[in-house]
């Protein structure tokens, strides 16, 4: 007699596995345990086999039946139903294996040793956040281009337009990744030129005017949050580093006895070691810092684990903090404030480009201007120092400019 649903539920189980038959071949296997599976025997090229169809109540009664009807119309077709799962599992996993999150995933696991610690983070939140809700689970072949447009306009119609041109750039470089490793065809970002609304770059906001340089840096000198921040923000235009090389500044890397910080090429953005002096202000500052910070790892470790830096945007809530909003002061700003400032002051525009750590592309001539600048950067550094001590008190100092040799 056929299975019913009454029966099923007033079956007790045994201390042995028992079968609960219904029609075709399809049974339920009563567990000692109380457990109910569902099975289906069939033959095929004169082999007796079994297929599995879920568990009871999850998978019902006529779900079961609708799965045997389905096996069967495979099994009078020639084809054995296990083995089309198996294949079905196959290409599963093959789609999954080959699905744009996964390649992503592989390829950011290979750029840990070439990529800037800020840079990745940035790239992986791309992904994470504005990528893989929609297309990450797809396989990379499928992926085409209306569907990567669509993608990039939703950035778009944020009005992140900067934002849509690096995700698209991203993109492109999993599928050509997919392309070199034999998972992909074609990339679909590469007719997408043109589609995208231009980016209209903006200079970010510094202060470059003396006076009101001064009147920065008195804010800072007053600012009452946290000793950590205060002392990163008094270090910013003394240092005038990228704000995240800055963060993430470790103790092992400062020697203040030799007043030099030397910060290895894998956290900077050209991939270059780069050495910082210390001007007597800067050594000042962090010898200060040091009983608070100094037997943790992070010269400014963050506020909620001393195990991670400050957080990217610190630097600039306290600007915000202190009255300089976006639009007139940000933590990069420092940068152009410095190279501004000690141009006007007379300083060889070689030298600051090389302290801004803008990598020369010729490595023969940038091996030279190491050598060259490095005495100069040394007295350029420190005269700026004394340069913003005289702004900071109201004045105004301008450094020698170095004699033409």
């Amino acid at each position: 007699m056929p299975l019913t649903d009454t029966a099923i539920r007033k079956a007790k189980p045994g201390t042995s596995p028992r079968r609960l038959s219904d029609e075709r071949g399809l049974y339920l296997l009563l567990n000692p345990n109380g457990s109910l599976w569902w099975r289906w025997d069939y033959r095929h090229a004169g082999k007796r086999k079994t297929l599995s169809m879920g568990t009871y109540p999850d998978t019902s009664l006529r779900d079961a039946r609708d799965k045997r009807e389905a096996a069967r119309k495979l099994l009078a077709g020639g084809a054995d139903p296990g083995e089309q799962r198996k294949a079905e599992k196959a290409a599963g996993e093959e789609r999954e294996a080959n699905s744009f999150a996964v390649i992503a995933e592989e390829w950011l696991a290979r750029q840990v040793a070439r990529m800037a610690p800020a840079t990745l983070e940035k790239a992986q939140w791309t992904f994470n956040d504005l990528v893989n809700p929609w297309i990450g689970n797809r396989p990379v072949t499928e992926i085409d281009t209306p569907e990567m447009l669509k993608l990039l306009r939703r950035i778009e119609e944020r009005g992140a337009h900067e934002t849509a041109h690096r995700t698209k750039q991203r993109c492109s470089q999993i599928f050509r990744y997919a392309i070199a490793t034999g998972r992909a065809q074609h990339d679909p970002t590469a007719a997408l030129r043109g589609a995208l609304a231009p980016v209209v770059s903006t200079s970010r906001a510094a202060i470059t005017d003396p006076l009101k340089m001064g009147e920065l840096l008195r804010a800072i000198d007053g600012y009452t949050g946290s000793f950590v921040v205060r002392c990163a923000m008094k270090l910013s235009p003394l240092l005038f580093v990228r704000p995240g090389e800055l963060r993430q500044a470790e103790w092992t890397e400062i020697d203040l006895d030799g007043a030099r910080w030397n910060i290895p090429a894998e956290k900077m953005k050209m991939r270059a070691e780069h050495l910082v002096h210390l001007s007597s202000q800067a050594v000042a500052i962090l010898r200060e810092l040091h009983p608070l910070t100094g037997r943790g790892k992070y010269v400014f470790p963050g506020e909620r684990s001393a195990s991670r830096p400050l957080s990217d945007g610190t630097i600039n809530a306290a600007l915000r903090r202190l009255g300089f909003d976006k639009d007139t002061m940000t933590a990069h700003g420092f940068r152009a404030m410095a190279s501004t400032r000690l141009n006007e002051m007379g300083w060889a525009p070689d030298v600051i480009e090389r302290q801004l750590a803008h990598v020369e592309k010729n490595k023969v001539r940038a091996a030279y201007n190491r050598a060259q600048y490095l005495g100069e950067r040394i007295r350029m550094l420190q005269a700026w120092a004394d340069d913003l001590d005289g702004l900071r008190a109201g004045g105004k100092v301008v450094a020698i400019k170095r004699k033409a040799s």
